[in-house]
């Protein structure tokens, strides 16, 4: 009899945690969506239309946010985003413009979360002055190792607007998993610093752990 209830009581809480995860999904969806919809009237307004045979942009829009709402159990944001805009003669050229200033900006984010633990970490790392200068120069010109490390990455969202000069501009929104864009930022940032800290492996790894 005390098993049975122990086994309901489980069974119970379990049903509690699938509720009240589906209100979670529920609210983010809502949220996505009037956010959505608020932002879908001031593009349209200012005269931005999707790419034939795109989703309509209320539900580009959607998609980002409800990803963009999204935490894990620490609170932290699931995904990072960043925007990317661009006027150039034809749209093609525009597109590829700003997804590469999103990259640029995603890139930034990353380097700005590294250089943080790398900072933190340099007294740990017992790194001494030459080192410790060398690595404080080589962060310096990360973003663009990073930006490489992240590799090809589709926008979540796209726009664009004829203007009257006829150039095209076009907005662009990338989505990144944050855990998995930031682990392969750190593994291609300690692989760089492989190179200029020789034969100090064990330095490198108190200053960028992957965990």
């Amino acid at each position: 009899m005390r098993t049975l209830l122990v086994l309901l009581g489980g069974l119970a809480v379990l049903g509690q945690a699938q509720t009240t995860e589906r209100e979670a999904r529920r609210e983010i969806e809502r949220k996505a969506i009037k956010q959505a919809r608020r932002e879908a009237k001031r593009y349209k307004k200012a005269g931005f239309d999707v790419t034939p045979g795109s989703l309509p942009l209320e539900k580009q829009l959607e998609y980002t946010w409800i990803k963009l709402y999204q935490r894990d159990a620490e609170g932290n944001a699931m995904y990072l985003s960043a925007d990317g805009n661009a006027i150039a003669e034809t749209r093609t050229a525009a597109e590829m413009q700003a997804l590469e200033a999103a990259k640029l900006a995603l890139a930034g984010q990353l380097e700005t979360f590294i250089r943080a633990i790398i900072e933190a970490n340099i007294a740990n790392a017992q790194l001494n002055t030459e080192e410790a200068t060398s690595v404080t120069e080589f962060l310096t010109g990360a973003k663009n190792i990073i930006a490489t490390a992240i590799g090809p990455i589709e926008p979540a969202l796209k726009m664009y607007r004829n203007l009257p000069n006829k150039n095209v501009e076009v907005n662009v929104k990338v989505l990144a998993s944050r855990n998995q864009v930031l682990q392969q930022a750190k593994k291609q940032i300690r692989e760089e610093l492989r190179e200029r800290l020789k034969n100090l492996q064990d330095k490198v790894d108190r200053l960028l752990p992957l965990q």
